[in-house]
């Protein structure tokens, strides 16, 4: 056979061949059809459905425990302003761990915000208004600090805000002198920081601007999450930077904008703390960093980055306020509330991990 005739031979071997080959594209079964991968599936699909459905046994537990004690609208009330600022500072917590990092300064940054506004008031004379926007840039550059850190010099977040916590933390001290200002000096000279304080009627149920501020923001934060592109580039720069700048994503200005953010609902959680506490004080607060990261955690945002939902966040600080409050109406030790938070602890991580197998 000659090469001509190979050659015109060829592209109808070609054809003859591809007709009679099968047309079924390759396929391989999938064994994962059990009722437990379908509810891995479901839970990952939805991340909030673990603590909402935790926080609902506990109200049910608890409610059989305590009847009309915990259904009570001043009890029920009582846990919503328990939690406001610890919920207010996990919101905060939740963007920057959806980034996989974390922010251990959360809790000085919210005390420093309250000691500027207070001291700029009273100290140094300024209106009140004026003071309160000068804690808020307070907080906003104290994230940014934290930002320029982790995105642009490549520090480790752990290590940055660590070494910002204590900072921060001497700051405060040193320039309040560690001295507390008076609720009733605030009442009569500045009561508009006291404004997250005051309380609103609604339906018979007594509610602070406090809580009202936390669930609102709560709210907001998760529609900038789920529906605007800074919120899928928060999840893509914590599911997998190098992927998202390969993507197009600033991931540098991602970052810096989620600890801005952090720091000034901190600072917003600052004036919200000295409408809880009726006072200005530098050593309220101090364990908010602990208590922010056990919400986001029992609320089922990964630490690993990229999965979680804030909405998840509030019901687990409702879970701790919840346990807090019924254990202590049930006349238990303060260390029980500890141990159950700690099991929770544990047991959200290994959700989590569990959680995460659907995606590999």
């Amino acid at each position: 056979m000659t090469l001509e005739s190979k050659t015109a031979k060829g592209p109808a071997d070609y054809e003859s061949a591809v007709a009679s080959a099968p047309q079924a594209v390759a396929s391989f079964d999938d064994q994962r059809h059990g009722i437990g991968h379908k509810i891995q599936h479901t839970l990952h699909q939805t991340p909030s459905l673990v603590p909402l459905i935790v926080l609902v046994i506990s109200l049910v537990v608890f409610g059989l425990l305590l009847g009309s004690k915990l259904f009570s609208p001043f009890a029920l009330t009582l846990i919503l302003q328990q939690v406001q600022i610890v919920g207010i500072v996990a919101a905060a917590q939740s963007i920057v761990i959806l980034t996989a990092g974390i922010d251990l300064s959360v809790g000085a940054i919210m005390v420093l915000s309250s000691v500027v506004m207070g001291q700029f008031t009273f100290r140094y004379g300024l209106p009140v208004e004026v003071s309160i926007v000068c804690g808020l840039i307070c907080g906003t550059l104290c994230g940014y600090i934290n930002g320029f850190l982790v995105a642009v010099v490549k520090l480790p977040p752990f290590i940055v805000t660590l070494g910002m916590w204590q900072i921060v933390l001497a700051t405060n001290f040193l320039y309040s002198a560690n001295e507390t200002i008076r609720s009733q000096e605030i009442s009569e000279v500045a009561p508009l920081l006291q404004f997250f304080g005051n309380k609103v009627n609604i339906g018979g149920a007594i509610f602070t601007y406090g809580v009202i501020f936390m669930v609102v923001l709560v709210m907001v934060l998760a529609y900038a999450l789920r529906q605007t592109a800074w919120g899928r580039h928060v999840y893509a720069v914590g599911d997998d930077p190098e992927a998202a700048q390969l993507s197009g994503v600033q991931v540098k200005k991602v970052l810096i904008s989620v600890y801005m953010l952090t720091g000034l609902i901190c600072a917003f959680a600052g004036w919200a703390m000295i409408g809880r506490i009726g006072s200005v004080s530098p050593t309220t607060g101090q364990l908010a960093n602990i208590e922010s990261i056990t919400a986001v955690v029992i609320g089922g945002i990964s630490l690993f980055g990229g999965r979680g939902s804030v909405l998840g966040t509030l019901f687990g600080a409702l879970i701790v306020g919840v346990f807090t409050l019924s254990l202590r109406l049930l006349g238990a030790d303060a260390q029980w509330t500890y141990l159950l938070i700690g099991i929770l602890i544990i047991g959200a991580v290994a959700i989590d991990q569990w959680i995460r197998k659907v995606s590999v």
